[in-house]
């Protein structure tokens, strides 16, 4: 048995090095992937993770059964190449991370098991996204892809809404080591000259971060005492120059990635954690919600479709209407002008931390298919998006 793991993008060769040697957690539930994998590799022929979009190009077997490789390559614009990796490695399973169809048809071509874990949504007016996903939705339905796992709740009910065979979808979570109960409830307190906002993930148009910067000029012309920390990686140099262009950069601080747990004393530091996504970007439960939940740092998030059935507006989040800068600011006043507003709002994180919960993690999802019996396929199908579990989590 041979399993191969495909993600779009990551370095699992620095991520062994950076867990097992110096001890740091890049992302989240990172150890918990290497755990689970290296047990895998025990027990199988081998596993490989795979990584495509990648700035180094490596295969290396790092453990016994168990090999690394950076493909250096945009999976979408390269595929045969892609493919020509996985074939050479003559994979008996498939994981698909991320939903490109030239790797699932390979898999259907040749008979390999497979099954897609994702973290995206699916939506989309304009005719060309629906003629897109019309054909994913297709090509998920075929049988020789067993299971379609989705991050959340609400983004698997968005693949069920491209006509994806909702028998087949299970939703996923990852293992979360920090939780609600290790940090008490916020009271509206400033501590230094300014408030903190705080933004953690990829430095992109898409994620909203142009909004932030455009409200926090708002907000400082308007004399509002508020500084921003960004957290991730990406654009860092265009959005640098755009705080530089705005008169705002001595209130911005380009952090670039930061280990996770410095994320989550970052959020416990700050006032605010704002998630500003727009509808163009496939959330599907971003772990900036999880873990702002778990700080009981107040959210301000954009009213982006994934986040509606878990984020109330004034009851556990503060919510504006994607791309709208102004609102933003006026969101960030209100919260920071009503201390009983911003009270209730963080003590009603350990309640909004629960509802996101799912039953099936990760791990458990990859195993219960891979060792394939009747009682694991049983506890699979007891878990897909029609279990009753589900019923009043529809979005």
């Amino acid at each position: 048995m041979r399993l191969l793991i495909v993600q779009y993008s990551g370095d699992y060769h620095q991520a062994f090095q950076l867990c097992f040697k110096d001890g740091i957690e890049t992302y989240h539930s990172q150890k918990y992937v290497l755990n689970t994998v290296l047990s895998i590799s025990e027990k199988i022929d081998e596993v490989i993770l795979l990584c495509c979009n990648t700035t180094e190009v490596y295969n290396h077997v790092i453990a016994k059964s168990l090999r690394v490789i950076a493909a250096g390559l945009e999976p979408y614009q390269n595929i045969s190449h892609i493919l020509q990796i996985i074939d050479a490695h003559k994979p008996t399973h498939l994981v698909v991370h991320f939903p490109i169809p030239g790797i699932f048809r390979w898999a259907i071509e040749n008979k390999v098991k497979v099954i897609g874990l994702l973290a995206d949504s699916f939506l989309g007016t304009k005719l060309h996204h629906q003629w897109k996903n019309f054909f994913l939705a297709r090509l998920l339905n075929h049988p020789q892809i067993d299971w379609i796992g989705n991050h959340g709740v609400n983004a698997c009910f968005s693949l069920q809404q491209i006509g994806v065979n909702p028998d087949k979808i299970i939703p996923y979570d990852w293992v979360h080591s920090v939780t609600p109960e290790l940090f008490a409830a916020k009271q509206l307190q400033r501590n230094g000259d300014t408030w903190k906002l705080v933004y953690v993930g990829s430095v992109i148009e898409s994620k909203g971060v142009g909004d932030i910067l455009d409200a926090l000029a708002i907000l400082r012309d308007t004399g509002f005492p508020v500084s921003l920390e960004i957290a991730g990686g990406g654009e860092i140099e265009q959005f640098t120059n755009r705080a530089e262009s705005l008169g705002i950069h001595n209130y911005v601080n380009f952090l670039g990635l930061v280990p996770n747990h410095q994320v989550i004393k970052l959020m416990r530091d700050g006032d605010i954690v704002v998630v500003p996504s727009w509808y163009e970007y496939p959330e599907a439960c971003p772990f900036t919600i999880y873990e702002a939940f778990c700080t009981h740092t107040p959210l301000v998030a954009s009213n982006h479709p994934m986040f509606r059935a878990n984020l109330q507006h004034e009851v556990n989040a503060m919510i504006f209407p994607a791309c709208y800068p102004k609102k933003l600011a006026e969101c960030i006043i209100q919260l920071l002008s009503q201390p009983s507003l911003y009270a209730q709002i963080s003590a009603a994180s350990d309640i909004s931390w629960q509802n996101l919960q799912i039953p099936v993690k990760w791990a458990d999802f990859i195993e219960k298919w891979l060792y394939s019996s009747s009682v694991n396929d049983r506890w699979l199908h007891s878990h897909c998006l029609t279990y009753d579990y589900y019923n009043n989590r529809v979005c």
